[in-house]
């Protein structure tokens, strides 16, 4: 059986064959230890009756386990110099499509439908780059993508963030929103050890799987409110509605039982949702 890509040896022969160098401007780091790659296919819970979305397949690593377990890969390379390289280090497997695109530009809510012509369950897994990350998940949050799981690969930092409780200095907008979508759940911690090159910071696999939410609320609606709460993290959640809404702030905290004096990172989840209610339904 041939070597997995993400053997150091074989990573390296690879690298040497196509003349490659990770770009750091797109953020690229090869894994180069195969176990945390079968690892993370595995907590993906990817079968052959799932279609996975990949982002940045960097030398098809991920991609190759990927394609092992799930029905078809469809995966977004950026960088031009790596599609010839992934025609050839995946050319075993024809359930695999390369797009050289910007995923960030990309028409995802057209690339969910079409896979959900032939499957049931759609997925996305990604070794996330890390100067992006936030700027994806908000992509895929606000797609119209019912995906049945996302694993991906971030640094620490902002795996703490997701994962962050009130009144601490991790908690933003993106916990807020994450927390009321999906039970986050943390698979394993990586080393920076196990990249070519390796980054200065600790990394972190994170699984979300979607909660079942049974409210009303408008999600798109909801999720502008949140962001116009943390808009100015210092200021208080009156000063940050009054910039928001054009209606009686002092009331509608009075109805919701919020003092005006409070900041966006102590209120909770429930919180943001009373405060949608009386804005959105009265």
């Amino acid at each position: 059986m041939d070597r997995p890509i993400a053997t150091i040896a074989k990573t390296k022969a690879i690298m040497a064959e196509f003349g490659l160098y990770p770009n750091k401007g797109f953020g690229q780091n090869f894994i180069i230890e195969p176990k945390i790659i079968e690892k993370i296919a595995q907590a993906s819970q990817a079968d052959k009756n799932t279609a996975v979305i990949e982002v940045g397949p960097g030398i098809g690593a991920l991609t190759e386990q990927l394609a092992i377990v799930a029905r078809s890969v469809l995966a977004f390379e950026i960088d031009k110099k790596l599609i010839n390289v992934l025609a050839h280090t995946l050319s075993d497997h024809d359930n695999v499509k390369i797009i050289n695109e910007d995923f960030l530009t990309c028409d995802l809510n057209y690339h969910y439908q079409t896979l959900k012509q032939t499957c049931d369950q759609i997925i996305m897994v990604a070794n996330l780059p890390y100067y992006i990350t936030t700027t994806i998940i908000f992509k895929v949050i606000e797609s119209k993508g019912d995906f049945s799981s996302l694993t991906f690969m971030v640094q620490k930092e902002l795996a703490d963030r997701f994962m962050a409780k009130p009144n601490t200095k991790d908690y933003n907008a993106l916990s807020v929103m994450l927390q009321h979508l999906y039970d986050i759940n943390i698979v394993m911690r990586v080393s920076p050890n196990v990249f070519i090159p390796k980054p200065a910071v600790d990394s972190i696999v994170v699984r979300f799987v979607p909660k079942d939410i049974e409210d009303d609320i408008d999600q798109d609606k909801f999720f502008q409110l949140i962001k116009a709460c943390f808009i100015q993290r210092r200021k208080t959640i009156y000063n940050n509605l009054k910039q928001y809404l054009d209606q009686d702030i002092n009331m509608i905290l009075t109805r919701v039982g919020i003092s005006a004096q409070r900041r966006a990172e102590s209120l909770t989840l429930d919180e943001f949702k009373s405060l949608y209610g009386v804005i959105y339904e009265g």
